[in-house]
């Protein structure tokens, strides 16, 4: 038996082909009880079995094979690799048999595998049964072959209570009624990975459409809230079309439900046929929702409705591939984002997604985009920046460079080739190169098998270009990727644009040759160049100063789209940050966005804002001030212009604006906005409907509030938790606890630091409330390391944790600090921190040298006094 342990992947002598499962879930003793039949293909000499199980309890007697011809001599669950083991007398006869095991477990409280989550009807605590499978928990709730190529069907039948409904992948064939108890039986599935299988069992109401060609979709949510799955539903119904039209493959099932699960760790799972969501990702509430609440569903429906092509009917082949999965879907669910809601500008929003993608793998303790899983522990981590954002960018990058057209049409023939069955990275690179004769592979495994991405350096040097790539790291220190990079270059105008793939680490080109257009001398702002158009390119640019110097002016000037005027800043952004441009170009710069007034480039200004703001409080603490009245005369002008109250028929874009530009003046203590915000809130105590505090600045409000809250003067917090308690809408609970920790009292940080321990918070929530104030970092510090071991048991082995470390460690910028960190987990590091642990750990140790280097930085006083004191 021995060789069977520490082994990444089950051993491959006997293949599943089909389940028949079996499942009792008792709700008030949270216990289960099942058996399961698995028809096996046994296709090589063995007298073992080995599948994957956890965390159950098997019915040793129970275990047979063929039709019970055939008892184990010996059966053994080994926990340490999640593994069942049995072991024949003789070898087992090749071909198919069926493997029977009865078994028992535990509705557990940890959001995966099968659990149990609680909800409250007609003023009863009720618990619901819910299964959360991926990436490798199926084997929790039965024992199977529980990884993606080992693809089957699944028969489901449940004994539940009657009253109950009860939900599976398939639609319900059979229910028999015997008593309080009722049998359900499911229609059979076609082929699928058991991290898609799913059930759902509670009290629910639900909504419910058809799509044109007749497949029944519904939304269910707990009881009384129907209303708020309609937006959901219309966004699905209109996404199931528009996909069996790009991917030129019907939706294979004949049902689609999604539900809203009041615990989840997730933001949603694609489960087939059943997709499981958070409330806050699934319910519309027009009433309490705001517009940023509207694009969180809209976008989340497509991405996991993008998954019933993309995952679950071509499925990638192990958890190395899990971005073709992930990668993909984010990207679609913005095509189809922008189909349904054109004003919304979403490509332009994209770019959020680019920029986390370029912020995480500009770490050096980033990893590929197709990273090795020797462990099932390690997959947790990648579901990640990386999978997801940089991802969908590479993808962005390669459709734009090919063509839309060339793009859908292999995408479709992808598809219908790997259809109910499971593909690698390649077999899609080698479907776009057969469908667009360029050399995808090796383009493309420049930036999926090594991490990182590259800078790209531009001068001007008597009328040549000059191009040179080097990998760009955070750190400021040299790395040695190379890249084919699709480079993307206009000149003066969009009328003349060029691409064409940089292979070298350098290269020249005769300007006139190539833009058909000069330079001319310095000073005359007139011609300007800017690379990587439109920002549809995974790397940065960094341009000498004359270039940067016209690109500043053409963004004055309103002669640069509003993708470039994004690219240009982030760029000059991340490259202060590895000290290779210093902080008083960056504020030069930025001075230049005054006029700005689109939502996604003045959120990206508003974002630099917050981090230069901490790392000038322990660079440079006595220009804090001025830095802030800096960033509070970038912003006024746009809220002026927007002011607090909607006007009839204005922008989504302008609602998304409006919360963030407040949120940000009041961190920035601007004193109108303090007390307006307070002013209106006391109105809202008063009155929960009142038109002067919509949903929209209903975040900017609360965080004004916490700004003036302190040991001495509680009241607002005291208001702030009352509403939280008062209310059952999810997103108005996250939109508080997400604003509370922003006060600068480090006595009241650490109240609701615990107040997020508490039975008040659901675990998956907490994390919104980590959002801590500068004053409050090292309350939060030290608050993580007393409560560690009650928090690495509640939260356990899930994603959720990591954020626990990210959140509170990353914000720092000291040596000392990094020492801190490392000791104290030294002990208490396990495989699936471990990543995210060096992430933050190196994060601390590039803010440190960024602080040193922007003390060290001549004249940055005179600059910023001037910046503060200029009229705009």
């Amino acid at each position: 038996m021995e060789e069977f342990k520490g082994q990444p992947r089950l051993p491959k002598f006997a293949v599943p082909k089909r389940y028949d499962i079996r499942l009792t879930p008792d709700l008030t003793s949270c216990k289960f009880g099942g058996s399961v039949a698995i028809d096996v293909d046994v296709v090589g000499d063995t007298k073992f079995i080995v599948l994957n199980a956890a965390d159950l309890t098997i019915n040793n007697r129970s275990v047979s094979f063929t039709n019970k011809a055939l008892e184990p001599t010996k059966v053994e669950l080994v926990e340490a690799d999640e593994i069942l083991v049995l072991e024949f007398a003789e070898t087992l006869p090749t071909g198919m048999g069926v493997l029977a095991i009865g078994f028992e477990g535990v509705l557990n409280d940890k959001m995966k595998g099968f659990y149990r989550s609680s909800y409250e009807h007609n003023g009863e605590k009720k618990n619901m049964a819910v299964t959360q499978f991926e990436p490798a928990d199926a084997r929790r709730c039965f024992p199977c072959w529980d990884e993606p190529a080992c693809k089957a069907t699944f028969k489901i039948t449940l004994d539940v209570p009657s009253e109950l409904v009860a939900l599976s992948n398939m639609p319900v064939i059979d229910e028999k009624v015997d008593g309080n108890m009722k049998t359900v039986s499911y229609q059979e599935s076609p082929i699928m990975s058991t991290y898609l299988v799913a059930v759902v069992i509670g009290l629910f109401d639900y909504v419910e459409d058809h799509t044109s060609d007749g497949i029944k979709v519904r939304v269910y949510c707990q009881v009384g809230k129907a209303n708020q799955g309609k937006f959901a539903l219309n966004v699905a119904v209109k996404t199931l079309e528009l996909y069996k039209e790009y991917f030129a493959v019907p939706y294979s099932l004949p049902k689609l439900d999604m539900i809203a699960i009041p615990d989840f760790a997730a933001g949603a799972m694609e489960n087939y046929g059943l997709v499981t969501y958070r409330e806050t990702a699934l319910l519309y509430d027009d009433q309490h929702s705001a517009a940023a609440n509207k694009q969180r569903v809209a976008t989340v429906v497509a991405h996991e409705l993008a998954h019933q092509w993309f995952g679950n009917l071509v499925t990638m082949e192990w958890w190395t591939h899990l971005w073709l999965n992930e990668g993909f879907a984010t990207w679609v669910s913005y095509l189809a984002a922008d189909s349904l809601f054109p004003e919304w500008k979403i490509w332009t929003q994209f770019l959020d997604e680019c920029t986390e993608g370029l912020r995480l793998d500009g770490l050096a303790e980033s990893h590929p985009i197709e990273v090795e899983v020797n462990h099932t522990g390690e997959i947790d981590e990648i579901f990640d920046a990386i999978s997801y954002r940089k991802g969908a960018s590479v993808i962005r990058m390669l459709q734009s460079y090919l063509g839309a057209e060339c793009f859908q049409r292999s995408l479709a023939s992808y598809i219908k080739k790997y259809a109910c069955s499971n593909a690698k990275t390649e077999d899609l690179w080698a479907a776009l190169e057969e469908g667009s004769g360029e050399p995808v592979n090796k383009l493309m495994n420049s930036w999926t098998k090594q991490k990182g991405y590259p800078v790209i350096s531009v001068k001007v040097k008597e009328e040549k270009l000059e191009l040179e790539q080097s990998q760009f790291l955070s750190s400021g220190s040299p790395g040695d990727g190379q890249w084919i990079v699709p480079i993307t270059l206009c000149c003066g105008s969009y009328d003349v644009c060029k691409n064409f793939l940089l292979y070298n680490k350098s290269d020249s080109f005769d300007i006139k040759e190539l833009l058909g257009c000069s330079i001319s001398k310095e000073g005359d702002n007139g011609g300007w160049i800017k690379l990587n158009v439109n920002q549809t390119g995974f790397y940065r640019v960094k341009y000498d100063k004359d270039l940067a110097a016209r690109l500043g002016y053409a963004i004055e000037m309103k002669q640069l789209s509003e993708t470039d005027r994004f690219g240009i800043l982030d760029d000059h952004f991340a490259l202060c940050m590895a000290r290779q441009q210093t902080l008083t170009s960056l504020l030069t710069l930025m001075a230049s966005y005054s006029e700005e007034t689109e939502y996604t480039v003045l959120s990206n200004l508003i974002t630099i804002s917050y981090k230069i703001g901490r790392i000038a409080a322990d660079a440079r603490p006595e220009l804090l001030d001025y830095l802030k009245q800096f960033f509070i005369s970038l912003f006024q002008k746009s809220a002026e212009k927007l002011g607090w109250d909607s006007k009839p028929g204005e922008s989504h874009l302008d609602a998304l604006l409006r919360g963030e530009i407040f949120t940000a003046l009041a961190l920035l203590g601007h004193k109108e906005t303090l007390n307006e915000a307070s002013k209106r809130f006391h109105a809202f105590l008063a009155d929960r409907t009142t038109p002067l505090l919509p949903p929209d600045i209903r975040k900017a409000a609360y965080v004004a509030v916490m700004q003036k809250v302190s040991a001495s003067d509680r009241s607002g917090y005291e208001s702030l938790l009352r509403v939280y308690r008062e209310t059952d809408l999810s997103q108005e609970k996250t939109r508080i606890l997400s604003s509370l920790a922003s006060c600068p009292d480090v006595n009241i940080v650490l109240e609701v630091l615990n107040f997020l321990l508490s039975s008040e918070v659901r675990s998956q929530d907490a994390v919104y409330g980590l959002a801590v104030s500068i004053e409050g970092r090292e309350t939060a510090w030290k608050w993580l390391k007393d409560n560690w071991d009650h928090i690495s048991k509640t939260w356990g082995s899930g994603f959720l944790i990591t954020r626990f470390i990210s959140s509170i460690v990353s914000p720092f910028a000291s040596y000392e600090k990094v020492r801190e960190v490392e000791e104290f987990f030294s002990s208490r590091c396990k495989p699936y921190i471990a990543r995210t642990l060096r992430q933050s750990i190196e994060r601390v140790q590039i803010n440190a040298k960024w602080v040193e280097s922007i003390r060290n930085e001549g004249h940055l006083a005179e600059a910023v006094k001037e910046l503060a004191y200029r009229k705009y």
